[in-house]
Parts: structure tokens; C-alpha cells; sequence
């Protein structure tokens, strides 16, 4: 059975501004690739967090069967989010520590369900660092975004 990783990214135009999300998922047997395949989306006004999350969510709610799958990101949010902060959040009605209103609630909670469907480990690693396949889902990124871009802008 071959090992599945997804590399996400999400990318956005100032922020809050036009967004855009990149999966680029891999099946491998060793070092061969055996399968791979390519997600994107995007939206004309959110956020880079939101965008770095919904990457994320939709790596695991493509997967059509319970999986083992590693999820490498580059945003520090969404791996310390996932792993550590949310247990918190859960136990206190999805608030802060200080009980104050969650940010992305509603994808924190998405991201939640989509993980306990999988066995995932989370990896982080340095974006913009010459990693091949965290560059590819960078590039599916901005071409998510790019439908939601105005002409001439950067």
C-alpha cells in the first residue's frame, strides 16, 4: 500500500484580499511516485490563515476512504492550530483561552471532522525554502487565487 502525503499552501493578495488554496497530493511506494494528483480554489476576499486552513481541509475531504496520510504545511497556524491549540479550543466551546471568539471557527471545526475521518500526521516545513513539492502547491495556490485578482494588480 503506498504512503499518501499532501503538501498544502494557500497564498493571498494582501490581507484580508483575493485567495487562493493548493494541494498537491502524492502517493509513493519508496521514492517512486505512484499517483499524484492536483487541488486549488480560492476566493475574492479572505485571508492567508483561512486559505492555509481550507488547503488543509480539502487535502483530507478528497480522500474518499479513511486514511493514513501525512499532511506537510508551511504555516505554523495550521500545525500548531491542529495539533496542540485546538484541544483548548474544544474544551472551551471553541473560544480562546481567554474566552474570547475563535478566528476561522468555522474552518477550525471543518478541519476538525475532516481529521477524525484519517490517521494524519502534520509536518511543517519552511515555505519558499526550494522543497519541490511545497513550491508546486504554492504555484496551485496563486493559480486558485489568480480568477480573483483585478487586472494589474501585483
Amino acid at each position: 500500500m503506498p504512503d499518501l502525503f499532501a503538501y498544502t499552501d494557500g497564498a493571498c493578495s494582501g490581507n484580508p484580499g483575493p485567495g487562493g488554496w493548493g494541494v498537491l497530493m502524492l502517493a509513493r511506494e519508496g521514492e517512486a511516485v505512484v499517483k499524484e494528483r492536483r487541488l486549488q480554489g480560492g476566493e475574492p476576499d479572505t485571508t492567508n490563515n483561512r486559505m492555509e486552513l481550507l488547503a488543509a481541509i480539502s487535502a483530507l475531504e478528497a480522500l474518499s476512504r479513511p486514511s493514513e496520510i501525512t499532511v506537510v504545511t508551511d504555516s505554523a497556524y495550521v500545525k500548531n492550530g491542529v495539533t496542540s491549540w485546538i484541544h483548548g479550543w474544544k474544551r472551551n466551546g471553541w473560544k480562546t483561552a481567554d474566552r474570547k471568539p475563535l478566528k476561522n471557527v468555522d474552518l477550525w471545526q471543518r478541519l476538525d471532522e475532516a481529521q477524525a475521518r484519517h490517521k494524519v500526521v502534520w509536518k511543517w516545513i519552511k515555505g519558499h525554502a526550494g522543497h519541490a513539492e511545497n513550491e508546486a502547491a504554492d504555484e496551485l495556490a496563486r493559480a486558485g487565487m489568480a480568477p480573483f485578482k483585478k487586472k494589474g494588480a501585483a
